[in-house]
Formats: C-alpha cells, structure tokens, sequence
C-alpha cells in the first residue's frame, strides 16, 4: 500500500495568530473576545471546515471516476464541544467534539437512493471523516528550533 506523508507546520509568536505554512499559507487566530486578534478562523473552525473540504473533493473525485455529471455539492457541518473542558474551568468529559453533524446537498440527477450510495461511499473514502471516526496515532515531539527547520 502507498502511503504518502502530509507536513505542514505552524508558527505563533507572543499572541494567538498562528501562521500555517503549507501549499497555500494561512493565519489561525482567535476573535478578539478570545483575547486574539481575529486575523483568521480559530483552530476549531478550521477543522470542522475540513470535513465538507474534503467531503466535496472526494465527492468530485468518485464524481469524476463514474462519470457522475455532478453539478456541486453544499456541505454544512456543526459541532458539539464542551469549552469549560478545554478552558481548563473542568477535567469531566473530553476536549474534542462530542458530535459532529453534517448536512449534505447533492446537486446531480440522481434518486434519493443513489445519492445515499454515492454520500456511503464518500465517507468510506474520506480522510478526515476518517480521522474524526477512528483513532490515529497522534506522536508529539519536543525538538529544538533548529530540528524544526530541517
């Protein structure tokens, strides 16, 4: 099996905004009534965002490989999570989302029941529907800066 390894890598200085270096460079902050400086989406945000990303690009590869004309996709997503765990405020339940909900149109001519095999097999194929559903080894790491850099 061909595996292949995503990096990115994240700097933050002496405030929240925290600069995501990657194929396409980005900002993560907090609002400012989080004590940022609202220059960009919160960590939160961006994960929750990745789901319908990734939900609409694998819908558009299967898409694409059965010859499904598929006009687009709309993908909301919500999440449940506890704040006062992650504020430090309580050690009772967890950080993460206790639910993750997401609504799905499927702009295509196609009957209730192949856009529910179509969504099936999107979600079998999705990446970060995957990470969100099952456990991933997660390996944190102290380096020095320089380590960092290489």
């Amino acid at each position: 099996m061909p595996k292949s390894t995503i990096k990115v890598s994240a700097l933050m200085g002496e405030t929240y905004s925290t600069q995501i270096n990657c194929s396409h460079p980005f900002v993560i902050d907090q609002p400012k009534m989080a004590g940022g400086n609202d220059e960009g989406p919160n960590p939160l945000e961006i994960f929750l965002a990745s789901l319908p990303a990734c939900i609409c690009a694998i819908g558009r590869i299967i898409a694409t490989q059965r010859r499904i004309p598929l006009r687009g996709m709309e993908v909301e997503v919500e999440g449940d999570i506890d704040k006062d765990f992650l504020m430090g405020k309580t050690t009772e339940g967890r950080a993460g989302f206790t639910e993750i909900r997401s609504f799905i149109h499927i702009d295509a001519d196609m009957t209730l029941a192949e856009k529910e095999a179509f969504l099936k097999d999107i979600a079998v194929r999705c990446p970060i529907a995957d990470n969100i559903k099952f456990t991933s080894v997660v390996l944190p790491e102290i380096v020095e800066r320089q380590a960092i850099n290489n």
